[in-house]
C-alpha cells in the first residue's frame, strides 16, 4: 500500500493538471485578412482585418476611465542583395478608444478624427480593419524590385498612466500584439 505522502502528491498532481487544462488561453489578435494592392496612381494600399477578443482585465479597466491606446505600424523594405535593405516608407496609425460614462458611449480617436460607438465590438471593428490604406506614395514603387512589409498590431501599453503601467508589466492579459510579415515580388515586365 502507497504511503500516504503519495496519494496525497498524486492528487495534487491530479488536481493542478485539470485546473491547467480548464484554464482559458490568452486571447491572441488574430490576422483574417491581408491584402497588398500596388495601384499605379494611388501607391501602394493596404487593406487588412484582424480578429481579437478583449481580455477582460482590459475591458474593465476601459470601464473604469482608463483609455486604450492601439497601435497599428507598417514598414515596407526595398529588398537589395548588396547591402542592407532599403527602408522606403513607414506608415503608422495611433487609435485612443476611451469609455464616457455621461454619454454612456465608447469615443474612438483618430489624430483629430472622432467618432462615437454606442457597444464595444463596434468600437473594435473600426480599430481591427482599415481598408485601401495608402502605405506608400505613387511613384516609390520600382516594379522590377521586391519588397517586404512588415505589419504590427500592438496594444500600447505604454500610453496608460503611470501606476498602471507597473502592474501592466506583470499581466498576460495586456500584452496584446501580431506581427506579419508579408512579400511584394516584382511586377512581371509586358
Amino acid at each position: 500500500m502507497p504511503c500516504v505522502p503519495v496519494l496525497l502528491l498524486r492528487r495534487l498532481v491530479l488536481l493542478l493538471s485539470l485546473l491547467l487544462a480548464l484554464a482559458p488561453l490568452r486571447a491572441e489578435p488574430e490576422l483574417s485578412s491581408f491584402e497588398l494592392r500596388r495601384q499605379d496612381d494611388e501607391g501602394l494600399l493596404l487593406s487588412y482585418s484582424l480578429r481579437m477578443p478583449l481580455p477582460t482585465a482590459v475591458e474593465e479597466a476601459l470601464l473604469k476611465g482608463v483609455p486604450l491606446h492601439f497601435l497599428t505600424e507598417v514598414e515596407v523594405y526595398r529588398e537589395r542583395w548588396y547591402w542592407r535593405d532599403e527602408r522606403v516608407a513607414r506608415q503608422s496609425r495611433a487609435w485612443r478608444l476611451a469609455w464616457q460614462p455621461l454619454s454612456r458611449r465608447y469615443r474612438l480617436s483618430l489624430g483629430g478624427f472622432s467618432q462615437q460607438h454606442d457597444r464595444l465590438d463596434e468600437a473594435l471593428a473600426a480599430v481591427l480593419a482599415a481598408s485601401r490604406w495608402q502605405i506608400v506614395e505613387p511613384g516609390v514603387i520600382d516594379d522590377g524590385s521586391a519588397y517586404r512589409v512588415e505589419f504590427s498590431f500592438q496594444l500600447d501599453t505604454s500610453r496608460l498612466p503611470r501606476p498602471l503601467q507597473f502592474s501592466v508589466d506583470r499581466a498576460d492579459a495586456w500584452e496584446l500584439e501580431l506581427r506579419h510579415r508579408a512579400r511584394l515580388l516584382p511586377r512581371e515586365s509586358r
